[in-house]
């Protein structure tokens, strides 16, 4: 299996099994070993997935400010944890690469893998709710047409995606692009950073 099929397959079984309790609150059943790339793969998704649907609760317009506040909260550390995620991801990739004899000529791409693949995760989460919609009997035909359009659009871009994730790595494995990061180094969710937080420790 190619490292992208798996990647493929790993999130598609996250969305699977997430969607078997549909509860925000349940632990990632993750069935691989801890040091595993699958582990941090599954584990991505998972944080996606978990996260799809805070966005939906909290557009609840009869939610409570109090949960709502807490929603927002819960958000945040999730993005927190997706890009750190990510970024354990691109230090597999790195160590991967790290031996690679790169060309004078070598590329340098707008994006790591890692967030490519961030970008695929959430295209299977999409495509689980587009493809429920579809399943919808509740629905007008004008509904139903439109979200048989979109999802025809959601596996073009999961097969353009998934394309050109692969041609990325086979460029970095030859040499002809070269494997660089840049930490997200956010600011926001350090107390050393962000003037709101260090003002109000000072005080």
């Amino acid at each position: 299996m190619s490292f992208i099929d798996k990647c493929n397959d790993i999130f598609s079984t996250s969305v699977k099994d997430y969607h078997l309790t549909d509860n925000v609150d349940t632990p990632a059943p993750n069935p691989y070993p801890a040091d595993s790339i699958e582990h941090i793969l599954y584990q991505k998704n998972w944080i996606d997935t978990i996260q799809w649907h805070l966005e939906d609760i909290i557009r609840d317009p009869h939610i409570e400010p109090s949960a709502a506040l807490a929603i927002k909260r819960r958000i945040d550390r999730s993005n927190q944890e997706r890009t750190d995620i990510v970024e354990q991801i691109d230090t597999y990739f790195l160590e991967q690469y790290k031996h690679t004899s790169v060309r004078p000529d070598a590329r340098i791409n707008t994006e790591s893998p890692a967030w490519a693949l961030d970008r695929l995760s959430i295209l299977h989460v999409k495509l689980w709710h587009m493809s429920e919609q579809v399943s919808r009997t509740d629905v007008s035909t004008e509904h139903h047409e439109r979200c048989c359009a979109k999802l025809a659009v959601l596996k073009e871009q999961l097969h353009d995606l998934s394309t050109s994730v692969t041609q990325l790595l086979e460029d970095y494995s030859n040499g002809t692009r070269v494997m660089k990061v840049y930490r997200q180094m956010k600011m926001y969710n350090d107390p050393t950073l962000n003037p709101v937080l260090y003002q109000t420790t000072a005080k």
